[in-house]
């Protein structure tokens, strides 16, 4: 009689305890299982929503189980973070978590990552993953996993959660649509507090990265709809879900048919969160002011950091202003003329501002912000802006 091949024998006898409630999943059953099994997923943070993110991906036997952090245990971390406890305060994040994976599911491979995930490092960390989830809580790591993960075709669950509502959408990676679809730009420095400014009711941890969870466990499976060209909300006060719908932006930087960046970026300076050191005070020139200047002998260069379409819109081409974004200045930089006057530009002066402290730090001689941007150069009754062709820094 020949051997039983079934796929029931390839899990021990503990095992098929353990998932029995899977295998009688129609879904899932031993096959899924086993799919599951071979699967690797990164959790991109081991704190709030990378908790029950990681917990339930390895209650549910997903086999390797990649964790990217490189903080330690506070005791303000306790009251959401639910793979840490009182005794682990003090210890490291990830050697906390690798315990407590291990006491969930000991058939579960755990490989942390104890660094700052950069440009520099996460395309040879997520390269190795067939699944991403975005855990973090902080606008340069949102930004720089969604890229890596469109440069690698790398599926993302993206979730965040502030106060009493959540986030949640995921991003296919072999198709059009992104988080830079929903959010082009992040949001002005200090617009959006943090979890220790803002506060955060510990529960929405749990309900946003469940189903962060959830979404991750249906991608490896194959089954059921996810969250692909939807935004789920979830207000806990009213305990209400709604969603958006969203559409892949035709125009986005990174994942359109003709992107326009092809390469991981200094997404410190695209958030506008530079450190003290690197963030030197710059100079800043009235609109009136900046048009005598460039009436004179010596011109400066006007430098407009806003995005393509803003550009397209009106721009200063015809006083000699060209066009780099604000994300992509750390690429292109050495463009810049190092021996002349630079003047930055943007619609109300903080991405230029930003622009100009970072060109400085980078060693540029002189460079100025416009106070107010194109806004205070419209009301002081200097001439619009006008539609024009795209900028290049002179040869």
């Amino acid at each position: 009689m020949p051997a039983d091949t079934s796929p029931y024998q390839r899990f021990s006898t503990e095992e098929r305890l353990r998932y029995s409630r899977h295998f009688v999943l129609k879904e899932v059953g031993p096959e899924g299982q086993l799919r599951l099994r071979d699967a690797s997923v990164l959790v991109v943070g081991a704190g709030g929503l990378g908790s029950p993110v990681a917990l339930y991906l390895a209650a549910a036997g997903v086999g390797t189980l990649g964790l990217v952090d490189f903080d330690q245990v506070d005791l303000s971390n306790l009251q959401r973070q639910l793979l840490h406890g009182t005794a682990d305060v003090g210890r490291s994040k990830l050697e906390s978590a690798r315990d407590r994976l291990r006491e969930t599911n000991p058939h579960v491979e755990v490989v942390p990552h104890p660094v700052r995930l950069s440009s520099q490092n996460a395309l040879q960390i997520l390269e190795a993953y067939d699944v991403v989830v975005d855990g973090s809580d902080n606008f340069p790591t949102r930004y720089l996993v969604n890229d890596a993960c469109v440069f690698l075709k790398k599926p993302l669950v993206y979730g965040s959660i502030l106060r009493w509502e959540g986030q949640l959408a995921v991003f296919a990676g072999t198709e059009p649509g992104c988080y830079r679809c929903l959010f082009r730009e992040p949001p002005p420095p200090g617009l959006v507090p943090n979890c220790a400014e803002g506060g955060i009711m510990g529960m929405m941890a749990g309900v946003v990265g469940s189903l962060q969870a959830l979404e991750a466990v249906k991608l490896i499976l194959g089954e059921g709809d996810t969250l692909k060209e939807r935004l789920l909300l979830f207000d806990g006060l009213e305990l209400s879900f709604r969603e958006i719908r969203v559409r892949p932006n035709p125009d986005c930087p990174v994942c359109s048919a003709e992107p326009t960046q092809t390469e991981l970026l200094d997404y410190e300076l695209f958030c506008g969160v530079l450190p003290d050191e690197a963030s030197p005070g710059v100079e800043e020139v009235e609109p009136q002011t900046l048009m005598t200047l460039l009436e004179g002998d010596y011109r400066p260069l006007l430098l407009d950091v806003r995005e393509r379409w803003e550009w397209e819109a009106g721009n200063l081409s015809y006083l000699g202003s060209i066009h780099i974004p604000r994300g992509e200045l750390s690429l292109r930089a050495d463009e810049l003329p190092s021996h002349q006057h630079i003047v930055t530009i943007c619609r109300s002066g903080v991405r230029s501002r930003l622009a100009a402290e970072s060109l400085a730090s980078r060693g540029f001689p002189r460079v100025t912000n416009l106070r107010g941007g194109l806004d205070a150069w419209i009301d002081a009754g200097l001439p619009d802006p006008a539609p024009g062709p795209t900028g290049s820094p002179p040869g």
